[in-house]
């Protein structure tokens, strides 16, 4: 079954700038899309950022758009989300997701495409 191991969620202050990385040991030849997810405590989950495996097209928030950045490295079975201009708002749990099918049932953006999802790494952003 396909794993993602996530790292790089920890506590930055405010205007700084932090990497989250998504792996998936078994390689990425059956993956459609991965996208970031976040969700903040006592708020609802919410996209981040998605990339389209094959073509690299990306997907940002509205929120983050400007600030973050999410890239693959194929070789490297990883998915990146560089995030700049941290803001106190970015506080939340992160979560790397893939989806596999690729069936489109839903747009990349839509948690509800994705069946496989990590741990979550916290990121704390301080003022």
């Amino acid at each position: 079954q396909v794993q993602l191991v996530e790292s790089g969620g920890r506590l930055v202050q405010a205007g700084g700038s932090l990497r989250l990385s998504c792996t998936t040991p078994g390689g990425t030849y059956a993956t459609y899309a991965m996208g970031w997810f976040r969700q903040a405590l006592g708020k609802e989950r919410e996209p981040v950022a998605a990339i389209v495996w094959r073509s690299g097209v990306t997907y940002y928030a509205d929120a983050v758009k400007g600030r973050f950045t999410i890239s693959r490295d194929p070789a490297k079975n990883t998915v990146y989300l560089q995030m700049s201009s941290l803001k106190p708002e970015d506080s939340a749990e992160y979560y790397c997701a893939l989806d596999s099918r690729g069936e489109r049932l839903y747009r990349v953006t839509d948690s509800r495409a994705y069946e496989y999802w990590g741990q979550g790494t916290p990121v704390t952003v301080s003022s």
